[in-house]
C-alpha cells in the first residue's frame, strides 16, 4: 500500500506542464515547470542555464580592462548600468575616483538607460497581458534614448559607455540639450501610457492582487529593486549608499502598499518620472574638466577584495572582485538582480492561474543574459 501511495502522488487532478524555454512570455530561454490542478498553479520550478555564458570565469581570464565590455552583454537591456557597477568596483580596488564631469555624464547615461529598460519592461509586459498598443509607444521613446547613446559612443544596445577611471568618450556638444529635450517630451508620454493602462479595467483586473510578495518574503528571498519597493520598503542604493554623486540630486523613492503586480507597475512608472527629475538636474549642471582619473595603463590593483553594488533598473547589481596583485582578477562574481528576483517566482504564483504566471514573470522583469551570466 505504501508503494502504491508513493507511486500515485501525481494523481489525475495534477498535471506537470513545461512553460518554455521557447515560450515568448518567458522573456528568453527560461523553462518553468508548472504543477497544476486544472488551471490553478500548485508550484513552479525554474530551470535556467540554457545560455551557458560563463561570464564570471571569462573575467578571471582577462585583464581588468579587457573584461569591461563583457559585462554589457549580461543585462543587455541595461548595459550602461552593468558597466557602471563594474567600473566602480575596479576603481575602488585602485583607490581611484572618476572626475566630477565624468560622474555627472555617468548619471545622465545611466538614468537614460534606466528609462530605456523600464520602457522595454512596460511594452513587453503589456503585450504579455494582452495590450498590444503600448509596445509601439514605448519603443518609440526608447529609440530616442538609443539615438543619444549612438551619438555618444556609436552603440545602441550593448552600450559600452564607460572606462575604468571615467568615460570612454568626451560628451558631445548637444548631450545636455538632447537630454532636456527628451525629458520635456517624455514627461507627457508617461501620462499617455497611464491613460492607456492605469485605469483600464482589463489591465487592473489582470494585475491587482496577483503575484503578491510582502516585505518579509522579499527580504527572505533577497529580492530588491521595484519589487521590494512595491512591498513598501524604501530601499534604493542611490539613496542608501550613494555613488557617482547621487547624494547631490533631489529625487524621491516611490513605494507601493499591496505588494502585487499592479503596485510594481505603478512603482516603475513613478521611477521613470523620478529619473526625469535627476536627468534635468544633471543636464543643467555638467561641469567642465577632465573625463578620466589618473589610472595606470597596466592595471595591477593591490591585493584585496571589494564588493560594490548599484541600483540597476531591476534591483541591486553587485560585483565582488578579489585581487591577487596581477593584471587579472583572482575571483570575480556578479550579484545579478534578475537571478535573485527570479527565485521568488514559485512563491508568487502559488494559488494563481496559468494566465497569471505570464503576468508575474513580466512583473519580475528578467533578462536571461543576466540570469545565466
Amino acid at each position: 500500500m505504501a508503494e502504491m501511495a508513493e507511486a500515485t502522488f501525481l494523481d489525475s487532478n495534477e498535471l506537470v506542464l513545461n512553460m518554455g524555454p521557447q515560450h515568448p512570455s518567458t522573456h528568453g530561454v527560461l523553462r518553468v515547470i508548472l504543477k497544476l490542478d486544472g488551471e490553478r498553479v500548485l508550484g513552479a520550478d525554474c530551470v535556467i542555464g540554457y545560455l551557458h555564458r560563463g561570464v564570471e570565469k571569462i573575467g578571471e581570464n582577462r585583464t581588468y580592462v579587457q573584461f569591461s565590455p563583457y559585462v554589457d552583454r549580461m543585462d543587455y537591456v541595461a548595459s550602461v548600468s552593468n558597466g557602471l557597477g563594474y567600473c566602480l568596483a575596479v576603481e575602488k580596488l585602485l583607490d581611484a575616483e572618476a572626475p566630477p564631469r565624468a560622474r555627472v555624464v555617468r548619471v545622465i547615461l545611466t538614468e537614460l538607460n534606466r528609462i530605456a529598460s523600464h520602457l522595454v519592461w512596460l511594452g513587453t509586459h503589456a503585450l504579455d497581458v494582452g495590450a498590444i498598443s503600448p509596445v509601439f509607444y514605448t519603443f518609440r521613446e526608447r529609440e530616442e534614448i538609443l539615438n543619444i547613446f549612438e551619438e555618444y559612443c556609436g552603440a545602441r544596445l550593448t552600450t559600452h559607455a564607460f572606462r575604468i577611471g571615467g568615460l570612454q568618450y568626451e560628451a558631445y556638444e548637444e548631450l545636455a540639450e538632447d537630454t532636456l529635450t527628451f525629458c520635456d517630451r517624455f514627461a507627457k508620454r508617461i501620462d499617455e501610457y497611464e491613460r492607456l493602462l492605469t485605469s483600464n479595467r482589463i489591465w487592473v483586473s489582470r494585475l491587482r492582487d496577483v503575484g503578491i510578495l510582502k516585505e518579509e518574503d522579499c527580504k527572505r528571498y533577497g529580492v530588491t529593486g521595484p519589487i521590494l519597493r512595491a512591498a513598501g520598503v524604501k530601499w534604493d542604493i542611490r539613496k542608501a549608499m550613494p555613488y557617482s554623486g547621487y547624494e547631490e540630486y533631489d529625487f524621491d523613492i516611490p513605494t507601493g502598499t499591496n505588494a502585487d503586480t499592479y503596485d510594481r507597475y505603478l512603482v516603475r512608472m513613478e521611477e521613470m518620472r523620478q529619473s526625469i527629475r535627476i536627468l534635468r538636474q544633471a543636464a543643467a549642471n555638467i561641469p567642465d574638466g577632465p573625463i578620466m582619473a589618473k589610472v595606470p595603463k597596466v592595471m595591477k590593483p593591490p591585493v584585496g577584495e571589494v564588493y560594490v553594488s548599484i541600483e540597476a533598473p531591476k534591483g541591486e547589481l553587485g560585483y565582488f572582485i578579489v585581487s591577487d596583485g596581477s593584471t587579472q582578477p583572482y575571483r570575480l562574481r556578479v550579484r545579478p538582480p534578475s537571478f535573485i528576483n527570479l527565485q521568488a517566482l514559485d512563491h508568487m504564483v502559488r494559488g494563481t492561474l496559468i494566465a497569471d504566471v505570464v503576468a508575474v514573470i513580466g512583473t519580475i522583469d528578467i533578462v536571461l543574459g543576466e540570469v545565466d551570466r
